[in-house]
């Protein structure tokens, strides 16, 4: 492990002109499908990146959901049993037991996929559709249904505490685009188009070491002109074990710029609140840091976003 910086980068705040001039330079236009940055990965990119698989080992990437409440965390997850466990269990005869789940999907701790339509900008939603198709009964355009038939590719992770010789990112730090460059470099990996991104800045494990905090109010993340990384290698997803935006913000007037850029200029899904801690262990154990990632979101089909567990196959 080698030590590159193990202080928060000194990055300049955005004014809300040069982030608009950011949003221009990496918007990509919108495809007829709707399916946003999904149209990169090609099925010569899904059968590339099945050549990742080398041992058969496969990896969560998602955290365990969680049903008590926290300083992150103030609607978990309801958890409740039912059938059998609440009418009685019988000494004879078939019973089943039953449960059943609610959840805030957009929260701070679960693991979660944004789709398309989550990010509301200036009354418009990626590809400019607009946002009025967002109502009370669901989205009628651009929900998580679009990934219905899954997302499979070739994922990378970038770890960025790794790179900086320290076990995670404090709260407010930001990933640049040199820290991304840093790491593929450090790696010996390179991003490419179509792939699926996934960025660590170590919160995951800085919340189960430390404990939970107001993550709303401070964690680390991308700062928007990473973005740029992202656009000239054209990656089709980015994942984080955070919010993949730094709080506070560093854009003037708009609170989550990453989530602005990625989804509504990108039309990139985004992962937030994912967990690294087993994927690095097979990372360095495996000698590589790509591999074959599948994502399965829940057919919702007017849905913001779901709750979801991405697997990675080496």
């Amino acid at each position: 492990m080698s030590a590159v910086r193990a202080t928060p980068a000194e990055l300049p705040r955005l004014s809300a002109r040069e982030f608009a001039e950011l949003y221009a330079r990496v918007r990509r236009k919108a495809g007829s499908s709707h399916r946003g940055a999904l149209d990169d990965i090609t099925p010569r990119h899904v059968v590339a990146a099945a050549a990742e698989v080398r041992s058969g080992r496969t990896v969560t990437m998602a955290a365990q959901i969680e049903t008590e409440p926290g300083p992150d965390n103030p609607e978990p997850t309801g958890h409740v049993m039912t059938g059998a466990v609440r009418g009685g269990i019988e000494s004879s005869g078939l019973q089943f037991a039953r449960d059943r789940f609610t959840m805030n999907v957009h929260g701070d701790a679960d693991s979660h996929l944004d789709a398309l339509c989550h990010v509301i900008y200036d009354g418009t939603l990626n590809g400019g559709v607009d946002a009025s198709t967002v109502t009370p009964a669901g989205a009628t355009a651009l929900s998580v249904e679009a990934a219905r038939d899954g997302i499979v590719g070739r994922g990378v992770l970038l770890d960025i505490p790794r790179l900086r010789g320290v076990p995670w990112l404090e709260p407010g730090d930001h990933v640049t685009l040199d820290d991304l460059t840093a790491a593929e470099s450090a790696q010996h990996v390179r991003v490419s188009d179509g792939d699926l991104l996934f960025v660590r800045v170590g919160h995951r494990r800085r919340r189960n070491e430390l404990g939970a905090w107001h993550s709303a109010d401070m964690r680390a993340g991308l700062h928007p002109s990473a973005l740029e990384f992202l656009a000239d290698r054209r990656v089709a997803v980015l994942g984080g074990d955070g919010n993949n935006d730094t709080a506070p913000s560093s854009t003037e007037g708009v609170d989550f710029p990453v989530h602005v850029l990625a989804v509504h200029a990108m039309g990139l899904h985004l992962l937030d609140y994912l967990q690294f801690e087993d994927l690095v262990a097979v990372c360095e154990a495996e000698g590589r840091w790509s591999f074959l990632c599948v994502i399965a979101p829940l057919r919702l089909p007017d849905a913001t976003g779901s709750p979801v567990n991405p697997i990675a196959v080496f």
